[in-house]
């Protein structure tokens, strides 16, 4: 079972974003770009994996939660008051507020799901329900 799906390549509104939200000035200028994570999604024979590359963030900032069959991961960041000494001639990172949610599937048992976050990779663990694992070899015998 998916735990994700993609879309097709769509590049049209990238291109569009491309053409107007680019930063002409060098990099000087902050653009209104939005922030998406990057994230893996493998399965394992007892459990899927999610891992999110957020790197610059602490615990304390990202949020995980699941309601209704739906795992969401967010964080939410504040504008940082800046230095006035400082002035940049180019500035190119940041952190930036996100949200990602997906669909868990039945499989998934919700009340066991682990989380860690180590060296900018957010791990999570989503363990399959008993009734969902395979089931070992076993021998019948005849009578």
């Amino acid at each position: 079972m998916k735990l994700a799906h993609t879309t097709a390549n769509n590049w049209l509104p990238s291109l569009i974003d491309e053409m107007f939200k680019n930063d002409y000035l060098g990099g000087t200028t902050e653009t209104a770009k939005s922030f998406v994570p990057s994230i893996n999604v493998a399965e394992r024979e007892e459990s899927y994996l999610l891992e999110l590359s957020i790197p610059g963030f602490s615990k304390d900032e990202v949020h995980i939660e699941v309601d209704k069959d739906v795992l969401t991961i967010a964080s939410q960041v504040e504008k940082i008051e800046e230095d006035a000494a400082l002035k940049f001639t180019r500035r190119e990172f940041g952190k930036k507020s996100f949200k990602r949610s997906f669909n868990l599937p039945e499989t998934v048992n919700q009340n066991d799901i682990d989380a860690s976050y180590k060296n900018g990779v957010l791990l999570i663990t989503l363990p399959k329900k008993e009734e969902a694992l395979p089931l070992p070899k076993r021998k019948i015998s005849l009578k």
